[in-house]
């Protein structure tokens, strides 16, 4: 079958052996596939996300000197069960994933795995027990952003976000956007969203930010701290010793961009009381001073992904209206087009989240 392989450092199309199904998997042909911020971070910095993946328990089995195909955030139809399936779903089903596969009980990462392409290629063998079907009416491309979409709900939902809590999402990227759509479902209001990025602020309004804020006009930190403080607040020692007076809301600061010094930043910009959720993939060693975390009693916490019911919550979430994500898709491309994109993803201003549709 046909795949944009990343071969050292390139993408070349070629040709990978047809999967075939094991027991308990099926053969879903790949309808699209989108472009993660994360596989833009594996074919870059690929050496510092073999060895990361390493340390931390070998997450990804990629390996520098391997051929690989990305692609997990997929949309399929199926095409064959495989044997000692149960037949649950029937041939041109439409179905997506979380990006993994089952071979007996060993479970088999999609995505960065040497051994096993992911949705940059024409067909994958998933397994039945993780499949989901689509809900009826949905839009086929728009299951493709699950994926994604799923990181932000678990990143608002993981350390049980409030809607007492003021938001301040940093990076208006993908993930950013995605988070900015989780808490525009849950109710959270003002959502205040950053970016150096006019079309990604364009893109964090529509996806439910309620101010947006140039980072090179205004501090974001400022924005945050009007609206977490009343008109009468007493911002004097003697005050704020003796809990007099009306009380600032508390105020929950989203990193998603995930290049050194911004959490550092964060910390600096953040009120005291604040706590600083995690959310971009950084994969270069970065410092804090940790002062600012003293002095201020900062919460700094970490998020990774997402579990199987909030996967199967987004995309339900998505069929249902709930979670909009027609303005992320942003470009469709074939196989022999993938090198190019992400070329072209550098540009926040041309792309949000591009679709590989390896039939095309």
């Amino acid at each position: 079958m046909r795949a944009a392989i990343f071969r050292k450092g390139n993408f070349v199309l070629g040709d990978v052996p047809d999967p075939q199904p094991q027991p308990g998997q099926v053969l879903v042909r790949t309808k699209s596939c989108g472009i993660c911020g994360t596989d833009l971070h594996a074919a870059r910095f690929t050496k510092d996300f073999v060895s990361l993946a390493s340390r931390t328990g070998g997450r990804w089995t990629m390996d520098t000197e391997r051929d690989v195909v990305f692609g997990h955030e997929f949309v399929g139809e199926v095409v064959a069960n495989g044997p000692g399936t149960e037949g649950k779903f029937k041939p041109g089903q439409l179905v997506t994933s979380m990006p993994l596969t089952l071979a007996g009980n060993t479970v088999i990462g999609l995505g960065y795995n040497p051994d096993m392409a992911g949705g940059f290629a024409e067909y994958m063998p998933l397994a039945e027990r993780m499949l989901l079907p689509l809900p009826a009416g949905m839009e086929p491309d728009h299951a493709a952003l699950t994926e994604p979409m799923a990181v932000g709900i678990h990143a608002v939902e993981h350390f049980g976000v409030n809607n007492a809590e003021v938001p301040l999402v940093i990076g208006c990227g993908p993930i950013g956007l995605a988070t900015i759509a989780a808490l525009k479902l849950h109710g959270h209001a003002p959502i205040i969203a950053a970016d150096f990025s006019a079309g990604r602020r364009a893109l964090a309004k529509k996806m439910g930010a309620d101010i947006v804020v140039d980072p090179a006009v205004e501090s974001p930190y400022q924005a945050l701290e009007r609206a977490i403080t009343p008109d009468d607040y007493d911002a004097s020692r003697y005050a704020a010793l003796f809990g007099l007076g009306p009380k600032r809301r508390p105020a929950v600061l989203f990193e998603c961009v995930g290049v050194p010094g911004v959490m550092t930043a964060m910390m600096e910009g953040a009120p005291a009381g604040a706590r600083i959720v995690v959310v971009g993939v950084c994969m270069q060693p970065d410092e804090i001073e940790p002062y600012f975390g003293i002095v201020k009693q900062l919460s700094l916490q970490f998020v990774l992904a997402y579990n199987a019911q909030e996967f199967a919550a987004t995309l339900g979430h998505i069929g249902a209206g709930r979670l909009d994500v027609r303005p992320l898709i942003t470009g469709r491309i074939g196989l022999a087009e993938v090198g190019q994109a992400f070329q072209d993803l550098a540009n926040p201003e041309t792309h949000a989240k591009i679709l590989v549709e390896p039939w095309r």
